[in-house]
């Protein structure tokens, strides 16, 4: 008798609260001043959701000298530099900053670190959108750190001071090496009073460590240009499990699923819930009809949009 076919589905998965905010002040930025709002690079990191707030009016440009002067521009949750919203203001934009707000918290430890005059070392991936906003707060004073092996090769004095901060989005046991080398090797080494990692970005994680032992293939959904869904990748793989990340139910293959009676199901904190929908149809359509949930925390954080936009916010 063939062993029963079934998807084993982590939560919390998708948005997070960062980025339901962030999508909240586009869609009241086109309800309060109408089309079009521009908005500085994507939203968040995935394609879907681009897609369906280019559908309602919102232009996505590179950068924010192609926004006509005087209109309306959202940065994205990934966060900006001061020298952008300098130009902003030179071409008096009408900004909405929807910077995640742990994000921020990154932000304002690099300014507090710098005028502490110490060297900052920023463990992240250095072509980021978030990584490129953060170096922009000191970047005379930032080192960006990849790798451990760009840990172990820097080129400083043991005694310098030194401060380090971490992309929100990058695998916790990733940066726990990082860490571990430079305080192994610098004697004045500070961190940030608590973690960088997003709670979204860990929740995440633990999520898929909770599944992967009790599946032979883990799918998560979200984007290729999202940070944290390809690091929840990473972590199954880490664990010896099959992983593929799917962008869409389009870009899944059922040739994956051959010898396969257990699924491990998530999303990253960009992806929506229409997405891991189309994908658990499939897969019913495959006869993995069964769904169990795995919930490794709850998720209750709220974050609120500008104050100018929170006027015309509906009430709960």
């Amino acid at each position: 008798m063939s062993q029963k076919k079934k998807v084993i589905l982590a939560e919390p998965r998708g948005f997070c609260a960062g980025v339901r905010r962030a999508i909240s002040i586009i869609e009241l930025a086109l309800e309060q001043y109408g089309a079009p709002v521009y908005v500085r690079k994507e939203i968040v990191h995935n394609h879907y959701v681009v897609r369906v707030l280019k559908q309602r009016g919102a232009v996505f440009v590179d950068s924010e000298t192609e926004v006509p002067e005087g209109a309306v521009c959202v940065f994205s949750a990934h966060g900006v530099s001061p020298e952008v919203r300098r130009r902003a203001d030179q071409r008096s934009l009408d900004v909405l900053d929807a910077t995640c707000p742990l994000v921020s918290k990154v932000h304002q430890e690099a300014v507090r670190f710098a005028r502490d005059e110490r060297t900052l070392l920023l463990i992240g991936h250095a072509d980021h959108e978030e990584v490129e906003g953060t170096y922009g707060h000191a970047p005379d004073r930032t080192i960006i750190v990849e790798t451990v092996q760009d840990a172990e090769r820097l080129d400083l004095p043991a005694d310098t001071p030194l401060a380090y901060l971490t992309q929100t989005t990058l695998s916790v046991d990733e940066t726990r090496d990082i860490i571990g080398v430079l305080k192994d090797r610098f004697t004045d080494l500070r961190g940030p009073g608590t973690s960088d990692i997003c709670y979204a970005s860990q929740n995440r994680q633990d999520g898929i460590k909770a599944i992967a032992p009790r599946s032979d293939l883990v799918m998560v959904v979200g984007s290729r240009n999202s940070s944290n869904s390809v690091r929840m990748v990473e972590v199954a793989r880490g664990m010896g499990v099959d992983a593929h990340l799917v962008p869409d139910v389009g870009e899944f293959s059922s040739d994956w699923l051959e010898g396969v009676s257990t699924v491990g199901i998530s999303a990253g904190a960009s992806a929506p819930d229409i997405l891991v929908d189309q994908l658990l149809e499939e897969l019913a359509g495959h006869g993995f009809e069964h769904v169990e949930l795995e919930s490794v925390a709850r998720e209750d954080v709220v974050f609120s949009p500008p104050a100018k936009l929170a006027r015309s916010a509906p009430t709960a």
